[in-house]
């Protein structure tokens, strides 16, 4: 193993702990305070997701990387099923992320925008706790699906087959 390959492989790890990480888990906290109608620390979760996300394109940059510094009685190439396989899956929890989680998360801080005037004029909904919102679901299942890819993309960076 070459000094490349062990930097590389490091920073691939690294990066895929902590901004992966987050990648799945920020929308997760972000419905728990949806359910506690904090509507900036939802919109803020939204933004961090959203940048994790993007991010995460560096873990893949770093495994490319890796891959490039492997020794060649391996046989690691892009072909090998392991790394196309990871890379699909990687790719739909990537769009799903951004394209159904991040926009979800911001419709419900612009949802519980509206809830916020709204207890604001009724002084008899002070105190209640703010209802799910619309995209609460979108939120949860889609992030769940995505968390499962990105597990199963672990697995195979791990087992290898």
């Amino acid at each position: 193993m070459n000094v490349g390959q062990v930097i590389f492989d490091i920073l691939h790890v690294v990066a895929a702990v902590f901004i992966v990480g987050p990648m799945a888990i920020l929308p997760m906290t972000a419905m728990r305070a949806i359910r506690a109608g904090a509507t900036g620390q939802v919109r803020t979760l939204a933004s961090s997701t959203n940048i994790f996300s993007l991010l995460s394109l560096l873990v893949v940059i770093l495994g490319f990387g890796a891959m490039g510094f492997s020794d060649p009685k391996y046989h690691v190439t892009i072909a090998s099923t392991w790394i196309w396989l990871s890379l699909v899956f990687y790719v739909i929890a990537l769009g799903l992320t951004l394209f159904v989680v991040v926009p979800a998360m911001r419709r419900a801080a612009d949802a519980l925008d509206g809830e916020v005037a709204v207890e604001a004029e009724d002084p008899s909904a002070v105190g209640e706790a703010p209802a799910k919102t619309a995209g609460y679901g979108a939120i949860a299942g889609t992030s769940g699906i995505a968390s499962l890819l990105l597990v199963v993309v672990v697995v195979l960076m791990v087992w290898k087959p």
